[in-house]
C-alpha cells in the first residue's frame, strides 16, 4: 500500500489555522470590542438614570400618600423614607426599593431645594451630592 504525501500534506495543513489567520481574528474581536464596550456601558449608565428618575417619582408619590393616611400637612425634618416600610399597611413592601440603581439609600430633603414640600434625591453613581453624567444628582419632578 502505498501512500500519497500530497493528499496527506494537504489533510494536515487544513487542519490547523495559521499564526497570520489567529492574529488577524483577534485584532478584528479587539477592533469590535473597543467599539462596542463603550456604547453598551453608555446604555447601561442612561438606563439606570432613567431607572432612579422614574423611581424618585414614585418615591415622592408615596411619601404624599403617607402624609394624607397619617395627616400630616409636612414631612419635617426627622422624616425618613423607611417609614414608609412599616407597620401592615406599608407603602413599600421591601427595602431594597429605597436603593438607587447605584446601590445608594435614596434620600428625603427638607426642607426642599427644588420642590416645593420636599426632595427625593438620589445622588447619582458616586453617591455624592452635586455631579455630571453619571453622577448627577436625581430630584423628583426635575427634568
Amino acid at each position: 500500500m502505498k501512500l500519497d504525501r500530497s493528499n496527506h500534506a494537504q489533510r494536515h495543513a487544513l487542519k490547523g489555522f495559521t499564526l497570520l489567520e489567529v492574529i488577524i481574528a483577534v485584532t478584528i474581536v479587539a477592533l469590535l470590542s473597543m467599539l462596542i464596550v463603550p456604547n453598551v456601558m453608555s446604555l447601561l449608565g442612561n438606563a439606570k438614570q432613567n431607572k432612579a428618575k422614574a423611581d424618585v417619582n414614585t418615591l415622592s408619590q408615596q411619601v404624599r400618600m403617607y402624609m394624607v393616611q397619617n395627616g400630616m400637612d409636612r414631612v419635617g425634618d426627622d422624616f425618613e423614607l423607611s417609614k414608609l416600610c412599616d407597620g401592615d399597611d406599608a407603602l413599600i413592601s421591601n427595602v431594597n426599593q429605597l436603593m438607587d440603581p447605584w446601590k445608594h439609600q435614596y434620600v428625603l430633603v427638607y426642607p426642599p431645594t427644588f420642590n416645593k414640600d420636599f426632595d427625593v434625591v438620589s445622588y447619582g453613581a458616586d453617591g455624592q451630592p452635586g455631579g455630571d453624567g453619571q453622577n448627577k444628582d436625581i430630584i423628583n419632578g426635575a427634568p
